[in-house]
């Protein structure tokens, strides 16, 4: 496996440019798997919290999401999360590929 490179010298002007590079930096289906146990979680706490009508759990909600993706990068995937550089990018990719791979588009 190549390493992939931590940070894009790109400047992506929309995110139909980015989720390409976002693909290529979650190439680890370790990484990809943690990727989808964390969004799957952050679903289940944020439909929990509604239910009860305890919005404390929704403090959990980053903890959970960013930390099983950031495990699966630099644990797995050895490289620097997009979040840094295109927090709203990666935000939107970590959804897109969620439901690619819900809907088996992208292999996980």
């Amino acid at each position: 496996m190549t390493e992939s490179k931590p940070f894009s010298d790109t400047k992506y002007r929309s995110f139909a440019e980015f989720y390409p590079f976002y693909l290529s930096q979650h190439a680890n289906i370790v990484c990809r798997r943690l990727h989808f146990v964390g969004t799957l979680l952050v679903l289940a706490i944020l439909t929990f919290s509604l239910v009860t009508g305890n919005f404390l759990w929704l403090l959990a909600l980053p903890v959970v999401g960013y930390g099983f993706a950031w495990l699966g990068h630099f644990g797995f995937e050895k490289n620097i999360p997009a979040t840094f550089t295109y927090p709203i990018y990666s935000l939107q990719g970590d959804w897109v590929m969620f439901y690619q791979m819900l809907s088996g588009k992208i292999k996980f």
